[in-house]
């Protein structure tokens, strides 16, 4: 009996020696599939090192240099700005579902979504006391216009919600002029914002608001602006860093001011518009996504070629790259131009309730929406796991040393993914001087250099790729 259980141990004891050989630095899933290990994973991204080469060397250096810069240079040139319900945008938007298929892609289609349809008309505001001074203004998205004889009124100058609120019986009858620090765009855009609510709350009759901007040289900068229902709506315009500046100096000195402000803003009912789409299928595993994207829609002034014409095309440019060498990842690779995100990711958010139900389906959504200068990295969201991959996979960009991987990721229109626990992806580059430019006239090409675009694009590219082709998708 007992020689019996001592062989049975024996026994056992080999079977589990076996076992544990056999999954060395693997551990079991319940379905029983093994788990790879870090250095498993390691050693199939460093597999990648020469396709990284090759995407790097055709986008910096090769017959695809300069490729999305000229075409996006063609692009804004011809279509120029394209605001959410307008025939700029409806040009842009056939304009890539005809280029797209041009250049080889799967699967272009458009998506309908319905966007809201708001325009500036004429506008025109001057100061009229203590001089004679033209006011240069940019109307807030959604604001309503000012009476057809436009709204002449004493100005009260404030630097804060606070300082509104506590000077709440000054401004009864006024305009509320915003002079703002500005701290961060993320911080700082409340008062573009929330400015004419405030104003409203108090009884102001317009709002002028300091632009949302880190640099100026007599540029006013647009952007889309809230009401609430409970709150009357009064008409809301940006103004330049210098004016805001001057009249405080003004006010601070005991100067009355007054200005004339004449605002021809309309609102539409919701026009139809399209997300524009466009893939390289998956060899292996088609249903699976790997999403890149950029915005098409823009504000109405300058050419939107920062924001966003160069994120929509270098990831337009992702998908080029790949096609041109001819690779086809084991996981779809899908293109999304969106619509209307400068009204807050109205397009974004319908793909997400048509498209939510395959959620298990996708593996990374990825947006570039912050300038595409000199890149240094990506920003990043998910399980600690799935960065440890990324940073793995960042360390193929050594050749142009941008292998730095940055917490979160940023972007309106992947955020719905995000909060719903999917990996998300941004570009990280200098965007020092991106709120030069944004929202403003100055958004034209001139601000794009190629040689930049150059190295975002192939960063975009051999990130969404090696995603894409892995064996296993991120960690959740």
């Amino acid at each position: 009996e007992k020689k019996k259980e001592k062989e049975m141990k024996h026994l056992f004891l080999i079977f589990l020696m076996n076992l544990l050989h056999q999954y060395a630095g693997k551990s079991l899933r319940r379905d029983g599939s093994s788990l790879k290990s870090f250095e498993d994973i390691k050693n199939e991204i460093a597999g990648y090192t020469d396709i990284a080469k090759a995407i790097i060397d055709l986008a910096v250096h090769g017959k695809a240099q300069n490729r999305s810069y000229e075409r996006l240079a063609v692009f804004a040139d011809t279509i120029g700005p394209r605001l959410s319900g307008s025939k700029n945008l409806e040009a842009a938007i056939k304009y890539m579902f005809s280029a797209l298929q041009k250049d080889g892609l799967e699967n272009v289609h458009l998506e309908p979504v319905k966007v809201p349809h708001w325009e500036r008309g004429e506008e025109f505001a001057v100061m009229l006391e203590p001089r004679n001074h033209s006011i240069a203004i940019l109307g807030l998205g959604n604001s309503i216009a000012t009476p057809p004889e436009g709204i002449t009124a004493e100005v009260i100058v404030v630097a804060s919600f606070d300082e509104l609120r506590k000077r709440a019986q000054e401004a009864k009858g006024k305009i509320v002029v915003y002079n703002q620090p500005f701290i961060s765009y993320g911080e700082t855009v409340q008062y573009r914002l929330q400015g004419a609510v405030e104003a409203a709350k108090v009884g102001a009759v317009a709002s002028l608001i300091r632009s949302i901007a880190s640099f100026s040289i007599h540029s006013p900068h647009t952007g889309w602006q809230n009401y609430q229902p409970d709150v009357p709506q009064i008409p809301t315009a940006c103004i330049t860093v210098e004016d805001a500046e001057m009249m405080s100096r003004m006010s601070l000195r005991g100067t009355r001011i007054v200005v004339h402000l004449r605002m021809g803003a309309k609102t539409y009912p919701d026009a139809l518009s399209f997300n524009t789409v466009a893939e390289i299928v998956g060899s292996k595993y088609p249903e699976q996504v790997v999403l890149v994207s950029g915005h098409l829609d823009s504000w109405d002034v300058g050419q939107g070629a920062m924001d966003d014409g160069g994120g929509a095309f270098i990831s337009w440019e992702a998908l080029s790259l790949i096609k041109d060498l001819g690779l086809r990842p084991k996981r779809t690779l899908r293109l999304v131009l969106w619509t209307g995100e400068e009204q807050g990711g109205v397009g974004a958010k319908q793909y997400y309730q048509l498209h939510k139900e395959n959620i298990s389906n996708f593996d990374i959504v990825m947006e570039s929406d912050e300038g595409t200068f000199q890149p240094s990295g990506l920003g990043f969201s998910g399980s600690a796991e799935a960065r440890d991959v990324v940073k793995e996979i960042m360390t193929l960009l050594q050749p142009i040393n941008v292998t730095d991987v940055y917490d979160p990721a940023d972007g309106t229109d992947i955020a719905y993914w995000m909060r719903d626990g999917v990996p998300g992806a941004s570009l990280h580059n200098d965007i020092n001087k991106y709120f030069w430019f944004h929202h403003s006239q100055g958004d034209t090409m001139t601000v794009q250099d190629p040689n930049q675009m150059n190295l975002c694009a192939a960063v975009w590219t051999v990130v969404s790729y090696v995603i894409a082709d892995m064996e296993d998708m991120l960690p959740r």
